[in-house]
């Protein structure tokens, strides 16, 4: 990357930066896994005697949350803790000693989760010479100050639900199965928390750091000195008027580890009041959540992007290569096809509302960024916006190692101005399976009770990513078709195989859809007649009837959202040869029913429309960056 070009008279730069910066940098590499989700299964509460469900096999005692809470949750809860081990030993296997975390590293903020996340990221830092840097998600903080809290679906000791709260149910009546368990490690920890339990992890200044700022500290790298770090760091610091009367913590830090190397990391949390006019600034519970991300830091965080171009403008100066990160996606994560989604499933579900607007994209551009690492969505994805001066700023969504597919970034930031991406998966995890007893014991709790049981089968899962896929096939079943999908196009699409869905374009009847699928036998003729054009269509092609034959309507939806999280990814698991059969059933669906008006066949295109996009999408695999002009090459 080249030497920094910089005023080497100045006493302090000589002493505490000039020294350090002369040595070349070829390669370095910085992993970034996001989304992480951490509960500690194994933590302990410091102030109940409650330890959770012993396990006989481990002959230990586990805090977890029920697998039925998982099955319904976009997170998984309890085998994510053994994932992070597995993609935190990988990382070490890989000689990369530079760790970022974009966010949502805790499953809400709690003591008793932040607690032995530091011990853990401690542990590599010791052992392994790992250096983490985090910024803020909306899982942690939740809100800008500590807040009571619990969840109610631990698992007690008989496989039954057991609820875990810092405060006092009022709304509980006293005759409940099983008492609520009072321990103040569930409270939601605001930014002091937070940052009190993780500040050596790039929150606050080490003394190793090159150069560590923040949006408020006055210095520069020629006067940068530790001692005025560690002064800037303060909370009370670093505070900003989010709107007249609320003041809130900025957790954002830029941080130089290893010379020439800048990080970037954005705190775009913005927590706004529910009731601005008579309700409490100091009120915990008087802020909604930070979900939403950049759209709210264009109206409530301005300081921010004044700051961004500042620190891009350094960076250039200073001969400096910019790697930015927060938890929030800068540019549209489905491929494009938001405008078709809505349409497709009416209104803001899907979560629409956390769609970045084209005016962030064109703000970090404008601030000089180029590369920006997100997480929040649980999704494999890499968006692209070029502008006219012909600059691009590229996004790349780091999935979620708590979520189908599980895995993370690696950036390799290279002397050449260009950064090469790559995606691991983490597909084999030691331990995965150390829990399925215990849900053993809750799926019999159910049964004995008669009460709704899940499927069973995800214990037969034979390693982590079977179980995640296990995980979001049955999130949308019970989950996503009920919440989202349109009841009469959710069951035409549930009613409908392979080859019926081959035929459908041939029909040669304006006909409701659904009553033709319905009556079928009654339009027999109809549908015959159909299956022989059908039939004719495949000639040209490499298929024949029998590859739409063995799979359904709930098949291509469950693979809809498996491309959707994953990318290219999960090619691997659909196969090569069904991704081209949906490629061209998308091709002739639209050539012989883009004129049809019936309502069922119009989503049947929108679907598929969507669909589409997402196989068509900028690489989110394997690819490089040119650093200067933001341009994307796939490679392998």
């Amino acid at each position: 990357m080249g030497v920094s070009f910089i005023n080497t008279d100045h006493p302090l730069l000589c002493a505490n930066y000039l020294n350090k910066v002369n040595n070349t940098v070829k390669d370095i590499k910085v992993a970034f896994i996001s989304d992480i989700h951490f509960q500690d299964i194994y933590g302990q509460l410091s102030d109940h005697s409650f330890k959770g469900v012993f396990n006989k096999e481990t002959n230990t005692y586990t805090l977890l949350r029920t697998m039925d809470a998982q099955l319904h949750s976009t997170r998984i809860f309890n085998e994510n803790y053994f994932a992070l081990f597995a993609a935190l030993d990988d990382i070490v296997e890989r000689g990369i000693k530079y760790v970022a975390l974009p966010g949502d590293y805790t499953d809400d903020g709690q003591t008793i989760h932040l607690r032995g996340l530091q011990r853990i990221l401690n542990a590599y830092e010791t052992k392994h010479g790992l250096q983490f840097f985090i910024t803020t998600g909306n899982h942690d903080p939740v809100g800008p100050f500590a807040q009571d809290s619990g969840k109610s679906d631990f698992m007690g000791e008989n496989g039954q639900t057991q609820g875990i709260y810092s405060y006092i149910k009022t709304s509980e009546k006293s005759s409940k199965k099983v008492p609520d368990i009072l321990s103040k490690d569930l409270k939601k920890m605001g930014y002091e928390g937070v940052l009190n339990h993780l500040k050596s992890f790039g929150f606050y200044p080490q003394e190793h750091y090159l150069y560590w700022a923040t949006p408020f500290s006055k210095y520069t790298p020629e006067t940068y000195t530790y001692q005025n770090a560690l002064d800037a760091a303060l909370l009370d610091h670093r505070l900003y008027d989010m709107m007249p009367g609320y003041t809130i913590p900025d957790a954002s830090y830029v941080v130089e580890p290893v010379p020439n190397l800048w990080l970037l990391a954005i705190d775009a949390n913005v927590y706004l009041p529910k009731d601005y006019i008579s309700g409490r600034a100091i009120d915990p519970k008087n802020y909604k959540g930070a979900s939403i991300g950049y759209n709210n830091v264009l109206t409530h965080k301005t300081h921010l992007l004044k700051w961004i171009k500042s620190v891009s403008e350094e960076a250039k100066r200073l001969n400096k290569t910019l790697i930015t990160f927060s938890h929030y996606p800068i540019i549209d994560f489905n491929d494009d096809a938001s405008k078709n989604i809505e349409s497709f499933f009416g209104g803001k579900k899907w979560q629409l509302e956390r769609i970045p607007v084209e005016k962030v994209a064109q703000s970090f551009s404008d601030a000089g960024i180029t590369i920006h690492v997100a997480g929040h969505m649980h999704i494999n994805d890499t968006g692209v916006r070029t502008f006219e001066d012909g600059k691009s700023v590229v996004n790349i969504q780091t999935p979620s190692i708590a979520a189908y597919i599980p895995g993370y970034k690696i950036l390799n930031i290279k002397s050449d101005k260009t950064v090469e991406v790559t995606t691991i998966t983490i597909d084999s995890v030691p331990r995965f399976n150390e829990l399925f007893s215990l849900y053993e014991k809750e799926y019999n709790y159910l049964k004995q009770n008669e009460l709704p049981l899940w499927n069973h089968d995800i214990l037969n899962s034979k390693s982590y990513h079977d179980f995640t896929m296990f995980h979001l096939k049955e999130l949308v079943r019970l989950r996503f078709l009920e919440d989202d999908w349109e009841p009469n196009f959710k069951d035409v699409m549930l009613n409908l195989s392979g080859e019926d869905l081959l035929i459908i374009p041939f029909l040669n009847t304006n006909k409701d859809l659904n009553m033709l699928i319905q009556q079928k036998e009654l339009y027999k003729t109809d549908w015959e007649a159909a299956k022989v054009k059908a039939e004719l269509a495949l000639q040209d092609t490499a298929f024949n009837l029998n590859d739409f034959k063995g799979w359904s309507g709930l098949d291509i939806i469950f693979d809809f959202y498996r491309i959707r999280n994953a990318d290219v990814l999960a090619i691997s698991d659909i196969g090569e040869k069904q991704i081209a059969i949906y490629k061209w059933l998308f091709y002739v669906t639209d050539f012989y029913m883009k004129t049809n008006s019936d309502l069922n066949r119009t989503k049947l295109l929108e679907f598929y429309n969507i669909f589409s996009k997402f196989l068509n999408g900028a690489p989110a695999d394997h690819f490089s960056i040119d650093y200067k002009t933001g341009k994307i090459q796939p490679l392998d």
